[in-house]
């Protein structure tokens, strides 16, 4: 059994306004006694415009120009580097909540163009590396991922293939983004500073080489995929060029 860690809010129904006190419990549970090199809290939240499949090619340009923006960004050191021993440890931790700047805590929602969102996110560090995004159709996708450090244990580490289609006019251009392959290439909370190998062959009928006209596009894209325990979603995107020879 590995180490693993919860957190856990003192409200029950986890409603907070802003100015007020979040405060709960960091729970980190082990067999054995674990050396870290400290703790620390970070609270994030962001609002950002996504598209439906409903709108597409509607909202394309205005989509693209607008960047999610950030209302909250705090951290707080929680534990300096030690050990923790083994068993049960419950480290506490209270904060007010303040918008960041002069930005306003808007209400959580989720609708179809505008998510607010506010996520207590572990820290992580993860290195890795495609050896090529320019990929000859035929030869697979080939890398490697290193996990150095994860506060919460890792569930899944997923490569996610795109297929991106641009067609249209003058008038307007509609985007279709659609997921054609998903391979797991790690399952569980993977050792710390092992390279896991990222190979992925394409699949020969969802893709062709990447090709660009006056009228219409068809891209790929990679995303790399780690899923941590308590549901966070890391995922880091490279846009691909794929020929043939």
């Amino acid at each position: 059994m590995g180490t693993s860690l919860d957190i856990k809010i003192k409200r029950a129904n986890k409603v907070y306004h802003a100015g007020e006190m979040l405060s709960g419990v960091v729970v980190i549970c082990g067999k054995d006694s674990v050396q870290h090199q400290g703790v620390s809290l970070t609270v994030e939240g962001t609002v950002n415009l996504q598209l439906s499949a409903k709108s597409v090619g509607v909202f394309e340009a205005f989509y693209n120009s607008v960047k999610p923006i950030q209302i909250i960004n705090s951290t707080i050191e929680m534990v300096k580097p030690g050990k923790f021993p083994s068993g049960k440890t419950e480290i506490p931790f209270e904060f007010p909540l303040h918008g960041k700047g002069s930005k306003v805590l808007y209400e959580t929602y989720h609708g179809v163009f505008v998510n607010i969102q506010r996520a207590s996110l572990p820290k992580f560090l993860i290195r890795g590396h495609l050896n090529s995004t320019s990929c000859i159709i035929t030869q697979p996708l080939t890398g490697e991922l290193v996990v150095e450090s994860s506060e919460a244990a890792i569930r899944s580490i997923e490569l996610q293939l795109v297929r991106v289609e641009t067609c249209g006019c003058a008038e307007g251009y509609a985007r279709d983004a659609t997921e054609i392959q998903n391979i797991q290439i790690a399952d569980g909370d993977v050792c710390r500073g092992l390279s896991v190998p990222i190979y992925m062959v394409f699949p020969r009928l969802f893709t062709c080489p990447t090709l660009e006209t006056t009228n219409f596009k068809v891209e790929f894209e990679v995303n790399i995929v780690v899923l941590l325990q308590g549901d966070h979603l890391i995922t880091e995107n490279f846009p691909l060029r794929l020929c043939r020879m």
